[in-house]
């Protein structure tokens, strides 16, 4: 495992820095100045490596953690010590929050797929932003409702058998709406998103071949463009 940096936020120039950044996670953005303080005084910044562990499957729910840069990858060990992904974490998302709600070891460990800053938030000052601040609470309770659509909507697309259908099927839920049409950003890699639809990398890298001289999408740096998504839609029913 990498050498892990802690850096405590006691300067005043990196307090004012880390004010300004954590104005944009979404979960602090409508704090006032006092909360905000309270959460400055207390975070810790840490940075990891790629495919450095972050948290371990089985380890305490000690704090809330948010992902400032990079991108993380949650994911379950299986009993026979395979890794299956679950969902990707990009900056701003916030994790560790089921752990710390309901006082139990974390469900599933998260995983650096770069390299990472990530913000630590000691248990008891995100229970009092949980229980005290409104906005807080309101914007957990979406998340939470968010999360148990989501991982509906992945426990169904794992029921497709067919496995090019999975394939895709997972562009399909991972794409977002942008004014470019749809995409879904900072693509995985082949070896990742076979790991979190449970096939092989190859299998991954003839679909998204296919897709792409059928004209469906298009590789645009690290993103992926689905040109046509309803035709990829039809082909997840197609008989």
């Amino acid at each position: 495992m990498n050498k892990r940096t802690e850096e405590p936020v006691t300067a005043a120039p990196d307090e004012v820095r880390l004010q300004i950044h954590l104005r944009k996670i979404p979960l602090l953005a409508d704090l006032t100045p006092e909360e905000l303080a309270r959460v400055a005084a207390d975070i810790r910044i840490r940075q990891y490596g790629k495919r450095e562990v972050v948290l371990h499957k089985g380890g305490s729910g000690d704090g809330l953690l948010f992902l400032l840069g990079g991108q993380l990858q949650v994911v379950d060990i299986t009993e026979d010590g395979r890794a299956v992904g679950l969902r990707m974490l990009e900056p701003g998302d916030f994790f560790g929050e089921i752990a710390l709600i309901n006082n139990s070891t974390r469900s599933a460990s998260v995983v650096a797929m770069s390299q990472v800053i990530v913000a630590f938030l000691p248990v008891q000052t995100a229970l009092h932003l949980f229980a005290h601040v409104p906005s807080v609470a309101r914007q957990m309770l979406k998340h939470l409702a968010a999360k148990i659509q989501r991982d509906s909507e992945f426990r169904a697309m794992l029921s497709i058998n067919n496995t090019n259908r999975r394939i895709y099927a997972y562009l399909v839920l991972m794409k977002k709406d942008t004014p470019d049409g749809a995409v879904v950003e900072n693509l995985p890699t082949h070896q990742d998103i076979a790991n979190m639809i449970n096939t092989s990398r190859e299998t991954v890298t003839r679909a998204l071949l296919a897709l792409a001289q059928q004209g469906i999408i298009r590789k645009d740096s690290s993103r992926l463009v689905i040109v046509d998504a309803e035709r990829l839609r039809s082909l997840i029913h197609k008989d």
